[in-house]
């Protein structure tokens, strides 16, 4: 599977099969938020997924994968460093905002900054027709998250603190984009990198959220840990293929086809947490979709 994957870096087929890895990780990333903002405290229910992820990871990355070659050492320390802002920033926005408003924000803010990440670590160039294709997907979400905070009831007394971090947790999101795809092209073998990832990514949370499991109902513990296990599974074939499609293609255009999450995360918000979907918010949906397609077709 290895080779046959880095066969595909800097080919058509790779870019196609890129496109396909991206799409698919919106669609993940948007179940895998959900599944985080559900009913369960977010602290609680991010250290369950963490936990499921970390010990499903720990026989790949000691006894499958080729081992870490030296110089990967520091950069998963820094990897790790990375991801805990994120998550920490992450469990701060969904504790205080509804989902279906700081979301958006999260995810809006996120392609910006990878993109002119990307610039900086790998020269890549986007041209005057893909950064209106930034603008308009921009545009698209920044718009679906305006038009739930006026129509939303929940967590308004929060709201100004939940944007603040949506902000911050969007700027870890172009952090880690940037910084991961580093890592995924600085080891030989893909795997590697990813298995040793969500091993050693699966220690923080459930470690600094222990005090907060005594609080937890023993009836609640099955359900959580089923939640945790589903979204172990959504973080492995998300974060994974996203990480996979940096590699095999530009790490700014694969940012922003992430960033489609939004449209997936407002249908999830739809038909699991019971949202309505009107004209306006199909519109701005589409609006996200049309500058996805513009940042592709214009590349």
């Amino acid at each position: 599977m290895s080779a046959w994957l880095i066969s595909l870096e800097g080919t058509e087929a790779g870019r196609h099969f890129a496109l396909g890895l991206a799409l698919m990780a919106a669609f993940l990333h948007a179940l895998f938020g959900a599944l985080q903002k559900g009913r369960h405290d977010p602290w609680i229910s991010r250290a369950a997924i963490d936990a499921s992820y970390g010990i499903i990871a720990a026989p790949f990355a000691l006894f499958v994968v080729p081992w870490p070659e030296p110089h990967m050492w520091p950069i998963f320390a820094g990897a790790f460093v990375i991801h805990v802002g994120y998550k920490v920033s992450q469990a701060m926005t969904y504790q205080r905002g509804a989902y279906a408003v700081v979301y958006p924000v999260v995810r809006g803010t996120g392609p910006f900054f990878a993109v002119f990440g990307a610039g900086l670590i790998f020269g890549e160039q986007f041209t005057t027709g893909q950064w209106a294709g930034v603008a308009t997907l921009m545009a698209g979400i920044f718009g679906l998250a305006l038009y739930n905070l006026r129509t939303i009831t929940v967590d308004r007394d929060t709201m100004g603190p939940a944007l603040f971090w949506a902000v911050v947790t969007g700027m870890f999101v172009a952090a880690y984009t940037t910084y991961d795809a580093y890592g995924i092209r600085a080891t030989a073998d893909p795997f590697t990198f990813l298995a040793w990832f969500f091993f050693i990514d699966g220690i923080f949370m459930p470690v600094y959220t222990w005090r907060r499991w005594r609080h937890l109902p023993s009836s609640e513990i099955v359900p959580l840990m089923k939640r945790g296990v589903a979204g172990a599974f959504a973080a492995y074939f998300s974060f994974g293929a996203i990480l996979l499609a940096t590699r095999l293609d530009k790490v700014g255009e694969a940012a922003v086809l992430r960033e489609t999450s939004t449209v997936f995360a407002a249908l999830i918000a739809w038909l699991m947490l019971g949202d309505r979907v009107g004209p306006r918010r199909l519109t701005l949906m589409a609006l996200i979709a049309a500058g996805a397609v513009i940042v592709k077709l214009t590349g």
